[in-house]
């Protein structure tokens, strides 16, 4: 059975993703007027309706048609911009998280507490539960706090990977001998699930992500379990 979320974005979980899924809506609406009127203009030629000979030299015509696509483009630039300067936006985060790639799953250093890193690997067929998702789950998450603000450092220590989570909006490549960082927020508890988009080896379709967002006082009793 089709869903929703089978043809368009995954539900939003972050504040830049949801500013993504407003400018695309934002930006198809555009597209839309723009095929729309190509449309029109293209059937009246075929029909042979525009018959004005003064439409061979109308300067007033070509001054129309060529400043309303400069408008255009700039009713998408302005937010394009500014929401390009939102997902690089740092504001003094609380927590700090390393991800690191390698062939062929992740590994997490939680860099504000000590002795905390753990290695996640993709679920084995064999190991699958009823409640499980095929290639998708592990067996350690990445457990952060919801509504709070948080820094993730991405690298890898072998080939290029890529760190993706659809559902937050967030996409960044972990290149070894390189420090990549990004800002996250989640604003609601749940399991958000990614994978390594960048075609990494022969495994790395086996390189799932999976981060559990619970509230501050169950982060904070994992944290103290360790």
């Amino acid at each position: 059975m089709t869903t929703w979320t089978m043809i368009n974005f995954q539900d939003a979980a972050s504040p830049i993703m949801e500013q993504l899924m407003f400018f695309h809506d934002h930006a198809m609406m555009v597209m839309i007027m723009i095929i729309t009127s190509i449309l029109y203009f293209m059937l009246n030629l075929l029909t042979n309706k525009f018959i004005n000979k003064k439409l061979l030299n109308q300067q007033n015509l070509e001054i129309i048609w060529t400043i309303i696509p400069m408008f255009m483009l700039i009713f998408i630039a302005i937010p394009s911009i500014h929401l390009l300067y939102l997902t690089d936006e740092m504001n003094s985060p609380i927590l700090t998280i390393k991800s690191i790639g390698h062939q062929w799953y992740w590994s997490y250093e939680y860099t504000d507490f000590n002795n905390i890193e753990f290695d996640s690997y993709m679920i084995q067929k064999n190991n699958l539960t009823l409640n499980s998702f095929r290639l998708l789950d592990v067996d350690n998450n990445m457990i952060i706090p919801m509504n709070t603000k948080m820094r993730i450092l991405v690298s890898s220590t072998d080939v290029i990977h890529s760190w993706a989570i659809p559902s937050l909006g967030k996409k960044i490549d972990a290149i070894p001998g390189r420090l990549n960082q990004i800002s996250l927020m989640v604003k609601r508890p749940g399991l958000f699930f990614g994978q390594c988009s960048e075609i990494c080896g022969a495994n790395h379709s086996f390189m799932p992500i999976v981060i559990e967002s619970i509230s501050m006082n169950l982060f904070l009793g994992w944290i103290n379990s360790f």
